[in-house]
């Protein structure tokens, strides 16, 4: 097919990540595939980029086997020899930062700078995760018996199944696998079907790693797949931790499924995200921070802000101001350096769209459907009089991942922070609800789906906790004092 965009001199960079016309869609340490052949589109110009073969299940079936056998070799290599070899991984992704985040905007439809600063989240969080390796432990605590040592021990859980979305088709991934490796665990990706191409430059370069430093590919394996290899992985029970981030309508199915064989999961689901902006707050910080948390990424991040509740005393020239912002970004090609916003990602999208703002003209203008999130750039703008009033809306919605209050009031801070404040994962004061920090625990509660990764204490997710007694004494006293003679 001489219409495939990596056959164009403009985009001849394509081969620097290893990719070609046609590309293998599994690897669990040589490459492969003889499912559906599938096309990746480019979001900006929908013309097709190139092709990638799927995992079969008895593919996926083969791959499964040889990850869980690869465990065998990387739990035995100690933690900071791990990291070491996650450090070179981020190296590598370094080298490549440009090339790959230029494919992240190609295949995602995300500006380039967006792109970039993806992949710079997977080099940041190989970075956090090196550190890590030397860190892990458990607490030595106190025993009530004479002569006993009680301590916790903290070992991988084996394999990490890794389902990630189109929005973020390299950070993501890489939150979980930078850590998931770090704690002695092997990985297996699947990657979301409509960015391919972006999995397979990933896996190539991770791979490149592990092979340089003769281990086995398998620790960080992939199957390119739909529904059929998400499935699998949900209901396969040697798939010790399943990491799912999409859509909590796929999401809640998701958790069933792990949940029927009593599996462990971490879900990063929607967000219905807002920014409550009172009487006291600095407008210059309010009117760029909610129209980039916005339209940022088109209005597809999870931690989008998609509602803006303003008080009565400064709504109309919010409104007004913003209003005038919107008006100065600028729509085009996601190449172009002056572009702020680029493409929805699929067609899909853009119906979703259209549908929500006819659907909100239909009603008049009245919200009822903000409670619903919808995965595209509306804001639904409420004018609120009181702050019991503005922190009850924040918290009536089903999800629970991110939220921001712009105010100057310290009192009114801690309230937020406090116990009946916010209700989400993410609580910010004077900056959006998107842009986290790898150094902090990202996910949220309720519908969101109660999962955290990355920074803080995350680790914890991909490892199992054992309490351990040892009794280095010739006695056996038992525990509160029960004697049994």
């Amino acid at each position: 097919m001489s219409g495939l965009l990596i056959n164009q001199p403009k985009y001849a960079w394509l081969k620097e990540l290893g990719l070609s016309e046609d590309n293998p869609g599994v690897y669990n340490g040589s490459w492969g595939g003889s499912g559906e052949v599938i096309t990746s589109y480019c979001p900006a110009n929908n013309e097709p980029i190139a092709r990638v073969t799927q995992a079969t299940l008895a593919e996926y079936e083969e791959t499964v086997q040889k990850t869980r056998e690869a465990w065998k070799t990387w739990a035995d290599i100690p933690a900071p020899k791990r990291g070491e070899i996650v450090r070179q991984i981020g190296d590598a992704l370094r080298k490549k930062i440009k090339v790959l985040g230029s494919l992240v905007s190609l295949e995602m439809g995300k500006i380039y700078v967006e792109g970039v600063g993806e992949v710079q989240e997977y080099v940041d969080v190989c970075d956090y995760a090196v550190g890590l390796s030397r860190m892990i432990g458990g607490p030595i605590l106190p025993s009530e018996r004479p002569g006993h040592a009680l301590l916790e021990q903290w070992n991988p859980v084996g394999l990490v199944g890794i389902i990630t979305a189109f929005n973020f088709p390299v950070a993501v991934y890489g939150w979980n696998n930078a850590i998931a490796l770090t704690c002695g665990n092997v990985c297996l990706w699947k990657g979301a079907p409509t960015t391919p191409l972006t999995s397979v430059a990933v896996t190539k370069i991770v791979a490149e790693v592990l092979e340089q430093n003769n281990l086995p590919g398998a620790i960080c394996s992939m199957t390119c797949g739909g529904a059929d290899i998400g499935t699998a992985m949900a209901k396969d029970e040697r798939v010790d931790l399943l990491s799912f981030t999409g859509s909590t309508h796929v999401g809640k199915m998701v958790a069933m499924m792990v949940q029927e064989r009593f599996g462990r999961k971490l879900l990063e689901l929607g967000g219905n995200n807002a920014i409550i902006v009172f009487e006291d707050a600095d407008l210059n910080l309010v009117v760029p921070s909610a129209v980039f948390a916005s339209v940022g990424t088109a209005g597809q991040r999870c931690t989008t802000t998609r509602r803006l509740m303003l008080h009565e005393s400064v709504h109309d020239t919010v409104v007004e101001r913003i209003a005038k912002a919107y008006k100065q970004v600028r729509i085009g090609d996601p190449w172009d350096p002056s572009t702020l916003y680029g493409p929805l990602h699929t067609k899909q999208a853009v119906d979703q769209y259209l549908a929500a703002i006819e659907q909100a003209k239909q009603q008049g203008g009245t919200l009822s459907l903000w409670r619903k999130e919808t995965f595209v750039p509306i804001l639904y703008v409420l004018k609120f009089k009181t702050e019991d009033e503005a922190f009850a809306w924040n918290n009536e919605v089903k999800q629970g991942l991110s939220s921001s209050i712009f105010t100057k009031d310290m009192g009114r801070v801690f309230r937020w922070l406090g116990p009946k404040g916010s209700d989400c994962g993410i609580v910010n004061v004077n900056i959006p609800t998107s842009g986290a920090e790898i150094g902090g625990a990202f996910g949220g509660e309720k519908h969101t789906g109660g999962g955290r990764e990355s920074g803080s204490d995350s680790w914890k997710q991909y490892m199992r906790r054992s309490t351990c007694t040892i009794n280095y004494s010739k006695d056996l006293p038992l525990a509160q004092g029960i004697k049994f003679e």
